[in-house]
């Protein structure tokens, strides 16, 4: 061990010896010193016996003289008198000490144990007397007392004892006590009277029902019933004795079930609830529930959930009152009761009341209005005011407060700072249902003229779409494009709008002033359906082709190039006009073919495009589709020139500007770009891969490099200045270039 430290234990094996558990233990015990003894004396005859006794009562003697007050020593003391058969030594050093201090329990229970351990039976009942009429609310003199006289089976004297103990009028445990002497005797009808007694002095709820309980046990139902009748009518009627006697109530209604006497058990639990607020009554209304359960009808156990649900809703929104998923829950739980009221066939009173509380929780919900001015408070609160008017019109059929629920809550909602369309266009429908279509229009007229949406408008839109009135569509879509002119999808509905009103010019023109915006939101969305209008719609390839090169100037997108160049290539419907001439329901729809060499030209046209901007990602994705679009419509030869421009993978190092390291970086390598860069050494590495390629025929094999042909394959970078290395099978006598093979071999 080294500064305290446990020492490190370098070899972990186990020893070949073991040492077991017991045997560690053993050894403990066996290495333990002794512990000192005093020397045993031997009394011989009775002159030592006196001089031992007085040498211990002078000890004894100093000892209580220095610690008068110890009561310890002064029952020491008077033990060992006792042990010496000094019975009245002993009595007189205890009594000395009880001059001392008499008020000690523990000293009075030394003297009483001393006597009847000698037998002096009379002389420990002389004693507890004293200490009782001494110390009378100390109930264990009282226990040991009562004890003595049981064990020595004089139950009258015991009874005697009980009876003076009971006028000072201790706790509980003494009234049990009394009560179990009482019935192991088999007198229960003094039992019965010490019940009474034991009411008198301390009259609460539990001792009334130990009392009752009692009395059902030994098959006096009529007194038990008595005893708990006697019981409500000291506590009362009132909310807080009633209260109070909970477990009364509660005990009276149990013993009834198990009686068998259920009417009367329900009888008691519903006098008790009726008189109890439902927050103060929930274990009542638990045991009242589980009551139900078992012996009630199902009506009867619905009902009894339904109102323990209803308290347990009140407890949450008096907590938090903006809680509006508790609300909602609230209310779903009273229409549902409303609605299996009105399947079981309830009274039209039972109706009535059940609605006034489904429109009470409602009312109450909606009196909690969001703080603030802030949209995201006031999400759920609105839709507890569109639940509310859909109950009154669906449920109710109470038009007229539907309309007022939906008037109340379109005032409260502060329409300057946000607004609700789903509350106006849910408002205007009602009014559309009441046949009201002027009310509607008015309704949605007034919150786009005070707070125009986007969901306002197509809500709007929809809405007249659905009467089939086609000229307010059209002014509402115009008031929407006045309203947000950058919005792409307005346009192509509007547009839609017009394609299945088959006003094909009107489709055209708003197409047209739709692109021509300055900005927009999504304008490829836009451009896209304006292209397809075109093909679709009219067949008209000339203005499609005039849209994509107008799109082509203004994007120069990859994905553009790539769309107008399968175009080019693919058929179309008929003109409109040459359609409606040969118009036939059985024959299938003729089309007009795409010129496969124009597409070429589009793609040729992109990638030269593509290359100027210096756009590799972009060009290699083009070539991709070109490639896709030649091995469907193209020859071998077309397929291999495609093939010849397809870039292969490089890599090329760089000094890093920030940490000054030697980066190495992937890229894509062109074979024109080499071509234009490195022609000299372009044409050496093209006949170097035409000879190999011709060796590779000679033997059998295809030795020619992947990504590269003979004079029109694309060729690799320059040695001199690029760190691009090729990676491909050559042999060892090849020169090395920096170009990687375009399938990363």
């Amino acid at each position: 061990m080294q500064d305290g430290r446990a020492p490190r234990i370098r070899n972990r094996a186990p020893a070949a010896i073991q040492i077991t558990a017991e045997q560690l233990l053993r050894e403990a015990q066996e290495r333990q010193e002794s512990t000192f003894r005093a020397p045993k004396q031997r009394v011989e005859d009775f002159e030592e016996l006196h001089e031992y006794r007085g040498r211990k009562r002078k000890e004894f003697e100093e000892r209580v003289r220095r610690t008068r007050g110890s009561i310890k020593e002064w029952t020491q003391y008077a033990n060992w008198e006792a042990s010496q058969n000094e019975f009245d030594r002993s009595r007189s050093i205890f009594e000395r000490a009880l001059d001392v201090d008499p008020r000690s329990v523990q000293l009075w229970l030394s003297y009483t144990e001393m006597e009847l351990k000698s037998r002096n039976v009379q002389h420990a009942r002389n004693l507890f007397d004293r200490a009782v009429t001494l110390l009378p609310r100390v109930d264990q003199l009282w226990y040991k007392y009562v004890y003595l006289e049981e064990l020595l089976q004089n139950v009258p004297g015991a009874r005697q004892v009980f009876e003076r103990w009971m006028q000072w009028e201790p706790d509980d445990k003494a009234w049990q006590a009394y009560i179990k002497m009482e019935e192991r005797y088999d007198e229960s009808d003094r039992a019965s009277v010490i019940y009474e007694r034991w009411i008198a002095v301390r009259p609460d709820p539990r001792v009334w029902v130990k009392w009752a309980k009692f009395e059902e046990e030994r098959g006096k139902l009529d007194k038990a019933r008595e005893v708990f009748q006697t019981a409500l009518q000291f506590f009362g009627d009132e909310e807080e004795q009633v209260e109070k006697a909970q477990a009364v109530f509660n005990a009276f209604a149990k013993m009834e079930t198990r009686l068998k006497e259920y009417e009367r058990a329900r009888v008691i639990y519903k006098f008790a609830l009726s008189r109890l607020p439902r927050s103060k009554s929930a274990n009542l209304y638990a045991a009242y529930t589980k009551f139900e359960k078992q012996h009630g009808t199902r009506s009867i156990v619905e009902s009894t959930v339904l109102g323990k649900r209803r308290i347990q809703y009140e407890d949450e929104v008096s907590q938090d009152g903006r809680n509006y998923d508790v609300w909602f829950d609230y209310v779903r739980l009273e229409e549902g009761a409303l609605r299996t009221l009105r399947e079981e066939g309830g009274t039209k009173e039972e109706e009535d009341a059940a609605t006034e509380r489904v429109r009470d929780v409602y009312e109450r919900a909606v009196a909690h209005v969001p703080p603030g001015q802030e949209k995201r408070h006031w999400r759920r609160y609105i839709f507890l005011w569109l639940e509310y008017a859909l109950f009154e019109e669906i449920e109710t059929k109470d038009y007229d407060r539907a309309r007022q629920v939906y008037r109340t809550v379109l005032n409260l909602v502060p329409h300057k700072q946000f607004t609700f369309a789903k509350l106006w266009i849910m408002a205007a429908r009602f009014e559309i249902r009441q046949l009201d279509l002027m009310a509607a229009r008015k309704m949605l007229g007034t919150a786009i003229g005070m707070c125009p949406k986007e969901s306002l408008f197509k809500g709007y839109i929809q809405l007249e779409m659905d009467l089939r009135e086609f000229d307010r569509v059209r002014t509402l879509y115009e008031k929407y494009l006045e309203y947000d002119p950058t919005n792409s999808a307005a346009w192509i509905k509007y547009a839609e709008l017009e394609t299945a009103l088959e006003d094909f010019t009107r489709a055209e023109a708003i197409f047209e002033l739709g692109v021509s915006q300055a900005s927009l939101s999504m304008p490829e969305i836009l451009w896209k359906a304006y292209i397809d209008f075109e093909v679709d719609e009219q067949g008209d390839r000339e203005k499609t082709r005039t849209l994509y090169e107008r799109l082509v100037v203004l994007s120069g997108h990859h994905k553009v190039w790539i769309s107008y160049a399968e175009f080019e290539g693919s058929s179309i419907p008929l003109p409109r006009a040459m359609r409606e001439e040969e118009e036939d329901e059985d024959s299938e729809p003729r089309v007009v073919a795409g010129d496969p060499q124009l597409a070429r030209q589009v793609f040729e046209r992109g990638y030269k495009d593509l290359k100027v901007k210096g756009l590799k990602a972009e060009r290699a994705a083009l070539l991709e589709s070109w490639k896709a679009f030649e091995q469907e419509h193209g020859s071998e030869s077309d397929i291999a020139k495609v093939e010849g421009m397809m870039p292969i993978i490089g890599r090329k190092q760089h000094v890093d500007k920030e940490t000054g390291q030697v980066v190495e970086d992937w890229e894509l390598v062109f074979a024109d770009d080499e071509r234009e860069a490195n022609p000299r050494s372009f044409k050496f590495l093209q006949m170097a891969h035409a000879w190999k390629h011709s060796q590779a025929k000679k033997s059998g094999g295809t030795g020619i490099l992947s990504g590269f042909t003979p004079a029109t394959a694309s060729a690799p970078e320059s040695t001199q200045n690029d760190d691009v290395r090729m990676e491909d099978h050559r042999e060892q006598d090849d020169s090395h270039s920096d170009v990687a093979s375009s399938d990363g071999e």
